[in-house]
């Protein structure tokens, strides 16, 4: 059974929270915060199920609960399922919701044509993989730097009567 749908950007803010059990509005907040937490310092190479643990005991009142949840470009969208729900169907379900956003968007639909939703989604998929996720971005960075073609650096510059002596840099 689902107990709850979260969807928070990567900042943690909310975008569309749904309960299916009946949580005090702070204990709602505290779950959300803890579940950001949660799923955003996994790295996007790690499998997308967080099964048991003190974290379902204390907040959700049970350890055969787990977070299924995947994480799409800014929003991550976490499902709190028992024990009973299938980790790859609500995964499908995901992607489901996801197919959506590429329909609908602040209340106003984007496109209709099927073949071009597919065509996107298939994209962002590819996209997604041809990256590498954010983890290989400081590298890409650094490499790209060192690829750029940039002129020498001044040692000296002279603005009127001041004279600025520049710091050698080390090279990368």
């Amino acid at each position: 059974m689902i107990k709850a749908i979260l969807i928070f950007n990567n900042h943690g803010k909310p975008r569309l929270i749904r309960f299916y059990q009946y949580f005090a509005e702070d204990m709602q907040q505290q779950i959300i915060r803890e579940t950001f937490h949660l799923v955003s310092k996994r790295d996007d190479n790690v499998c997308n199920f967080l099964e048991g643990g003190s974290y379902f005991e204390v907040l959700i009142g049970g350890s055969d609960y787990k977070l299924i949840y995947r994480h799409y470009a800014t929003l991550y969208f976490v499902f709190c399922v028992d024990s009973s729900e299938s980790e790859l169907g609500i995964l499908d379900l995901i992607q489901v919701h996801y197919i959506l956003q590429e329909v609908v968007m602040g209340g106003m639909v984007l496109e209709t044509n099927m073949n071009e939703i597919v065509a996107q989604v298939e994209l962002q998929n590819r996209m997604e993989k041809s990256e590498g996720g954010l983890s290989t971005a400081p590298a890409r960075a650094v490499s790209a730097v060192k690829n750029m073609n940039l002129p020498e650096i001044p040692r000296n510059i002279n603005i009127g009567d001041i004279n600025i002596k520049v710091p050698s840099l080390s090279p990368f």
